[in-house]
C-alpha cells in the first residue's frame, strides 16, 4: 500500500500527470444538500470551490463553470456547521482539514461572526513541475505568477517534492497558511522529503524565512504568496547567502511585479535617475528615466497562463531593462500539446505591450527629435526653410505650466519656440514636478511616443525662464558634433548596443572596432549602464573598447 493510500486519499491519472486528493474528506464538511449534490455530480475532477454566503443559494464552481445547489439559501447553521468541522482559523481566517490540502477561508461581519465561507479543493498534482523542471534544477531562484487559482501553489508543491527527492537538495518549505503543506504537524506527503516551518501569523513570514536560513542549512526555500517589501527584502538577504528561492507573488505578469513598489525589489527595484543635457540628447529621450536598481532577486520568471501554459523570462535583469527602455521583451513559452508532450516556442513581440513603454533608448528611433536653433542662425534662412525644416521652431506643449508665462519667456528671451495647444504635435512637453509624479495620461503618452519631457522643480517664472534658455544659445541647441562626425558616433553606438545585447545574451567578451577617445568613453558608458564591465586595449588608432559578459554566479549544492 503507498503512502498516498495510507493517509486516505484518492488518486486519478491524468496524461502523465497523477493527481492526489481527498476530496471526501472535503465534501464531508459542507452541509448535507451540497454533499448530495457533489456525490452525484459527474465533474468531481474538475471542482475548485464551493462558495457559501449567508442568505444566498450555494454556489458550486468548476475550472470552466460554476452551478448554483437547489434553491435554498444558506443559513446561519450551515456555515457554523461547516466552521465546527474544520480546524482553528488562524488571523489571516483561513482553515484547514487536518492532513488534507483543503482550505476553508471565512467572511465575518464588523462583530467578527462568520457570514460566508469559499471551501477550495485542495489538490496534489505529481508532474505538474515538468514545463519548468529543468529551471528548477539549475539552482537558479524562480519566482511564479499568475491569477489566483491558476496553480501556483501545486506547482510550487510539486517543486519542492522534485528537488528534496529527485535532486537531494535540502529543502525547507516556509508555509505561512499551511497551503503548501496541508493543515497538520505531519507535511503532506506531496512535499515529499521536504522539512516545513509554519508561521504563526502572516505578518512575521518575513522572520520565519531568515530564520529557516539561520537555523537549518536549506539549499532551497519555498514561500508562497509573497507581498510585502520586508518579504522582498528577507528574500534577498537569502539569495545573498547563495540559497535557492522559489517562491510565488502576487501579479500576472512581470510587469505586475516591476509596478508594485512592495515587490518591484525582486527583480531589480526601479528608480528614477535624471541625466545631464549632453547625455539625455545622446540618449535621445527625456531628462528623467526609470533604471534598474540592482541584480534581481530571482533570475527566472514565470508567467502561468493557465494549467498547461506558461510564458518564461530566463534572465530577468536585462528584461526589466528592455521594458524600462521601451524594448520589447519575448518570453519563452512552454505548454503541453494534445500528446501530452511538452512543447516550447518564442513569443511574437509585435503584440506584446505593457506600462513601461518609455522614450527609446536606441538611437536608431522611429521618431527623431528636430534639432533645436536660436533665433541668431535665422538671419538669411528663416524664410528658407518650410515648417518641416532644420531651422523651423521647436513646438513645445506646456502641461501643469503658465501659457502666459511661458510666452513671456519666449518674447524676452528671442527663443525659435512656439506654443503649441495638443501634445500630439509638439517636440516637447513640459511639465512640473508635481503633475509628473501623478504619471497623467499626456505624459505617459508623450514617453511612449518618445517625445522629451522637461520636469521643472516648479513652475515658476524663473524655471520658466531657465527652460527657455534652452533653445537661445546657438553652441548649446546645435548637435555636438559635425555631419561626419556624427554619423560615425551613431554607427560606433550602434555597434556598442549590439555587443551589450550579445553580452546579455551570455558572450563573455566582445569587442568592437577602434574608435577615437570621446566615442570609447560613450562607449563605456553604455556598457555601465547595462550593469557591464568594459575597458580599452589596443595602442594608437586600433584601441578600442572590449565589453565584457556577466558570470554566472556559483551556487551552494
Amino acid at each position: 500500500m503507498s503512502e498516498m493510500q495510507e493517509v486516505g486519499e484518492s488518486s486519478v491519472q491524468r496524461g502523465s500527470s497523477q493527481v492526489v486528493d481527498d476530496l471526501d474528506a472535503f465534501i464531508e464538511v459542507l452541509p448535507a444538500r451540497v454533499q448530495s449534490f457533489l456525490r452525484s455530480s459527474s465533474n468531481q475532477d474538475d471542482l475548485t470551490e464551493v462558495i457559501l454566503d449567508l442568505g444566498r443559494i450555494p454556489q458550486v464552481r468548476y475550472v470552466v463553470d460554476q452551478q448554483l445547489v437547489g434553491e435554498a439559501h444558506v443559513t446561519e447553521d450551515d456555515i457554523v456547521g461547516v466552521v465546527d468541522r474544520v480546524g482553528p482559523f488562524d488571523d489571516d481566517n483561513r482553515a484547514g482539514i487536518e492532513r488534507t490540502l483543503h482550505r476553508i477561508s471565512v467572511i465575518r461581519n464588523r462583530g467578527g461572526k462568520p457570514i460566508g465561507l469559499t471551501c477550495r479543493v485542495g489538490r496534489a498534482v505529481f508532474g505538474s513541475v515538468r514545463l519548468i523542471d529543468d529551471l528548477v534544477r539549475t539552482g537558479d531562484s524562480i519566482l511564479l505568477l499568475g491569477r489566483p487559482g491558476v496553480g501556483k501553489t501545486t506547482m510550487l508543491r510539486e517543486v519542492a517534492r522534485v528537488l528534496a527527492d529527485d535532486v537531494g537538495r535540502r529543502v525547507v518549505v516556509v508555509d505561512t497558511s499551511n497551503e503548501i503543506a496541508g493543515d497538520s504537524d505531519v507535511p503532506h506527503p506531496a512535499t515529499g522529503s521536504a522539512r516545513r516551518l509554519q508561521v504563526a501569523r502572516t505578518e512575521l513570514q518575513h522572520r520565519v524565512m531568515i530564520e529557516a536560513v539561520e537555523n537549518h542549512m536549506p539549499e532551497v526555500i519555498i514561500i508562497d504568496e509573497m507581498s510585502t517589501e520586508l518579504e522582498a527584502l528577507a528574500a534577498r538577504t537569502i539569495a545573498e547567502r547563495g540559497v535557492q528561492l522559489v517562491a510565488t507573488a502576487h501579479g500576472n505578469t512581470l510587469a505586475n511585479v516591476v509596478a508594485n513598489p512592495s515587490l518591484s525589489d525582486l527583480v531589480g527595484g526601479v528608480q528614477a535617475v535624471t541625466l545631464g543635457d549632453v547625455e539625455a540628447r545622446r540618449r535621445r529621450t527625456q531628462k528623467t528615466v526609470l533604471e534598474r536598481k540592482h541584480e534581481p532577486t530571482f533570475n527566472v520568471v514565470i508567467e502561468i497562463q493557465e494549467r498547461n501554459r506558461l510564458g518564461a523570462h530566463l534572465d530577468a535583469g536585462s528584461v526589466v531593462d528592455r521594458m524600462l527602455r521601451g524594448l520589447s521583451a519575448p518570453r519563452e513559452l512552454r505548454w503541453l500539446d494534445e500528446d501530452d508532450s511538452v512543447r516550447s516556442g518564442v513569443e511574437d513581440v509585435s503584440k506584446q505591450s505593457h506600462e513601461f513603454r518609455t522614450a527609446p533608448f536606441n538611437l536608431s528611433s522611429q521618431r527623431t527629435p528636430r534639432r533645436q536653433y536660436g533665433a541668431g542662425d535665422l538671419a538669411d534662412e528663416a524664410e528658407q526653410g518650410d515648417e518641416n525644416g532644420p531651422f523651423a521652431p521647436v513646438r513645445v506643449h506646456p502641461f501643469g505650466v503658465s501659457s502666459p508665462s511661458l510666452e513671456e519667456a519666449i518674447n524676452e528671451a528671442g527663443a525659435l519656440v512656439e506654443l503649441v495647444d495638443d501634445a500630439r504635435d509638439a517636440d516637447v512637453l513640459v511639465t512640473t514636478k508635481s503633475h509628473y509624479g501623478r504619471r497623467p495620461e499626456e505624459v505617459r503618452n508623450a514617453e511612449r511616443d518618445g517625445v522629451p519631457v522637461y520636469v521643472l522643480r516648479r513652475g515658476t517664472g524663473e524655471q520658466i525662464a531657465k527652460f527657455v534658455r534652452r533653445f537661445v544659445s546657438e553652441r548649446s541647441s546645435r548637435e555636438s558634433f559635425s555631419d561626419g562626425e556624427d554619423r560615425q558616433v551613431r554607427l560606433a553606438l550602434e555597434e556598442a548596443e549590439e555587443a551589450i545585447s550579445r553580452a546579455l545574451n551570455g558572450a563573455q567578451r566582445v569587442e568592437l572596432s577602434p574608435q577615437a577617445a570621446y566615442i570609447r568613453r560613450l562607449q563605456h558608458g553604455l556598457a555601465a549602464r547595462s550593469n557591464l564591465g568594459s575597458s580599452s586595449t589596443g595602442r594608437d588608432n586600433g584601441r578600442r573598447v572590449v565589453i565584457r559578459g556577466r558570470r554566472r554566479q556559483m551556487r551552494h549544492r
